[in-house]
C-alpha cells in the first residue's frame, strides 16, 4: 500500500520506519526538510515538498501532528491534504481535539475519509511497534487501512464514531499526567524523609501503584539529563488544557485534572516547557526546598 507520512517527530519517524519495514511504498513530509531526507534515506522512502503532494496517488496518510493549529494548517492549507482531493484514507493519529476531528471529517473532500487513529505509548512503543491505537471508526471502517495499523501497533481498538478516538486519548493521557503528578509528589517526600529515589522507585514499582508508565519511565525520573526527552512538559500542558475544556464542555467535574493543569502550567513558565515530562519530579523537589 502506498501511505504519506506526515509529520516525523519523536513517534511520526519510527511509525514510518515499521511501514517501510512492513513492505509499505512510504512517501514523507515534514516542515523540516533536512530530517525528512535523512529518514527517507535510511528506509528508502521518497521525500516531497507539500502535504498536498505527500497525499497525491497514496491509498491512506498518515499524520501525527502536535496539534489543532498545526493539523489544521496541513490538512486546509492550499497545499495541504484536502487540497489532493480523494479517494484515500487520513488516519490522524497525534493527539487532538475532537470537536478538530468531526470538522475534518466533516469536511473532507468527496471520497476522503478521515478516521482519528491516536496511540498510546512512548517513543520506544513507536520504534517497537507495540503502540495502542484507538480508532474513531468501526471495525469495517478500520479494514482498509487495518495493514497500516498492524504495522505501526501491537492493537487497535475501535470506538465506532468519529472523534472516539481523539476523545479516549485524552482521557487516557489525563490519566498518565495525572500519575506523573502523583508520583512526582510521592517520591518528593519520600526523598524529603531521606529515602534515596532509586529505594523509592523499587519500592513504588513492586507495589499495588505500579503502573507501566513508571516502569519504562524510571531511567528519566532517575537521570533525566542522561535519556532524550520523550514527552515534554509542554506537550502535557496542552493535553491537559484540551481534556479540561472538553470535561467543562460535557459538564463533567475534573478537579484533579485542572490541579494537574496548573502544576504543569507553573513548571512551564518556570522553564521547564520543553523538559519531559518527567522533570515534573525536579519541578515538585525545587518547590519543597
Amino acid at each position: 500500500m502506498r501511505v504519506a507520512v506526515v509529520g516525523l517527530g519523536r513517534m511520526g519517524a519510527p511509525m514510518a520506519c515499521n511501514l517501510a519495514r512492513a513492505g509499505h511504498d512510504v512517501v514523507l513530509w515534514n516542515r523540516t526538510r533536512t530530517k525528512t531526507e535523512a529518514l527517507a534515506a535510511e528506509i528508502g522512502a521518497r521525500v516531497v515538498e507539500t502535504p498536498r503532494a505527500a497525499a497525491a496517488g497514496a491509498n491512506a496518510v498518515v499524520t501525527m501532528l502536535a496539534d489543532d493549529p498545526s493539523s489544521e494548517a496541513v490538512h486546509r492549507g492550499p497545499d495541504g491534504l484536502f487540497a489532493a482531493g480523494g479517494p484515500r484514507v487520513l488516519l490522524e493519529m497525534g493527539t487532538m481535539s475532537p470537536d478538530h476531528i468531526r470538522a475534518l471529517a466533516a469536511e473532507a473532500p468527496e471520497g476522503v475519509t478521515v478516521i482519528d487513529a491516536p496511540v498510546s505509548g512512548a517513543t520506544q512503543a513507536a520504534a517497537d511497534a507495540q503502540l495502542l491505537i484507538m480508532a474513531g471508526c468501526t471495525d469495517d471502517g478500520a479494514a482498509p487501512v487495518r495493514p497500516l495499523l498492524d504495522a505501526i501497533g501491537r492493537k487497535t481498538i475501535c470506538l465506532g464514531a468519529v472523534g472516539a478516538g481523539a476523545i479516549m486519548k485524552l482521557a487516557v493521557n489525563s490519566l498518565i499526567h495525572g500519575i506523573n503528578q502523583t508520583l512526582a509528589e510521592a517520591v518528593t517526600l519520600a526523598e524529603a524523609a531521606g529515602i534515596p529515589r532509586a529505594a523509592a522507585f523499587d519500592v513504588i514499582g513492586a507495589s499495588a501503584a505500579a503502573a507501566p508508565m513508571i516502569g519504562y519511565r524510571r531511567p528519566l525520573y532517575l537521570d533525566e539529563a542522561a535519556h532524550d526527552v520523550t514527552f515534554t512538559v509542554a506537550l502535557a500542558k496542552k493535553d491537559m488544557r484540551v481534556t479540561a475544556e472538553l470535561a467543562e464542555a460535557l459538564g463533567t467535574a475534573m478537579p484533579q485534572g485542572r490541579v494537574t493543569l496548573e502544576i504543569l502550567e507553573e513548571a512551564e513558565r518556570a522553564g521547564f516547557g520543553a523538559r519531559d515530562m518527567a522533570s515534573i519530579l525536579s519541578f515538585m523537589g525545587e518547590k519543597a526546598r
